[in-house]
């Protein structure tokens, strides 16, 4: 009977798994052909295998270890801020004594309320050499404006503080609900024995926040890796490719060049360079064994 009762239920669930799989294994598995073959314009309903001839010419074309740096400092330069600010916000957000609380959480989240579509399209009116409210703050303090994404240290600057202002939130809501799941009892009796503010943080809070601080990270890693919007609509990988990651550039070759087959060789190195980004993380953090 019990064995019946599974059946049934595994009937019920074919849908959803036929849906899943089309929409996930079947694209990434069409992907990983495409990146065998010479599909390109060119070739649009005559293309063919050509083996591993796509990988070999990332490889030659140089473009790949520039890419990849960019890529890392993307990821790291956004994600290093994002979790600080979002951590430290949490801790002033966690104390009893604090007047307005609700008020100030409540509007913390406006920049994740709205779509980052026009959040970012707002940012690059900010950034504006003529127009925008940066230069026009800078020159009250007698600094001359700025053509920020023309200079590529400028254009990583505008990315990572506008990448900052859109994802701070989320970090300091889940902080929060993590310092929050604290024992009050710890840190009352920490205080008794005359701990001091700097050591119940060390020896009470970060252990405790071990476990949300390493899910954070690795998951906030891997979608910073390829987030394809703030680069896109602020810099469109300017100037230059100075500021392409993995994902832009390959939407550049795609949908800018028509080498779907570069794209698709592209998005497969990405996806393995990720992945074992990602392992290494899962390994380190002690997450991969709490799973198993």
């Amino acid at each position: 009977m019990v064995k019946r009762d599974t059946f049934i239920g595994f009937l019920y669930l074919l849908p959803i798994i036929a849906i899943i799989l089309f929409l996930t294994l079947y694209p990434i598995g069409y992907a990983v052909y495409i990146s065998f073959t010479n599909f390109n314009l060119y070739h649009f309903f005559t293309y063919k295998l050509v083996g591993l001839q796509n990988y070999i010419s990332i490889i030659k074309s140089g473009a790949l270890g520039n890419i990849f740096l960019q890529t890392i400092i993307w990821t790291v330069g956004s994600l290093v801020p994002m979790m600080a600010a979002g951590f430290v916000l949490a801790l002033i957000l966690n104390q009893r004594d604090l007047v307005g609380r609700t008020v100030y959480m409540t509007f913390m989240l406006f920049p994740w309320a709205f779509p980052s579509f026009i959040t970012i399209l707002v940012w690059s009116g900010m950034w504006n050499y003529e127009y925008g409210i940066v230069n026009k703050l800078m020159a009250l303090i007698g600094v001359h404006p700025i053509y920020w994404f023309n200079y590529v240290s400028t254009s990583w600057i505008a990315l990572i503080i506008t990448n900052l202002w859109l994802s701070f939130p989320y970090f300091t809501v889940v902080f929060s609900s993590a310092l929050q799941g604290i024992p009050r009892e710890l840190y009352e009796t920490a205080y008794v024995d005359g701990a001091s503010m700097f050591r119940r943080f060390t020896s009470i809070t970060l252990p405790q926040m071990k476990n949300a601080l390493s899910f954070v990270g690795i998951s906030s890693f891997i979608f910073t890796w390829n987030n394809f919007y703030p680069i896109y609509l602020l810099t469109g990988g300017g100037p230059g490719t100075a500021t392409e990651i993995f994902v832009v550039y390959a939407y550049q070759e795609a949908f800018s060049y028509s080498l779907y087959n570069i794209a698709a060789a592209y998005s497969i190195v990405d996806t393995i360079i990720l992945a074992a980004f990602a392992l290494i993380m899962l390994r380190i953090s002690g997450i991969m064994k709490v799973i198993t």
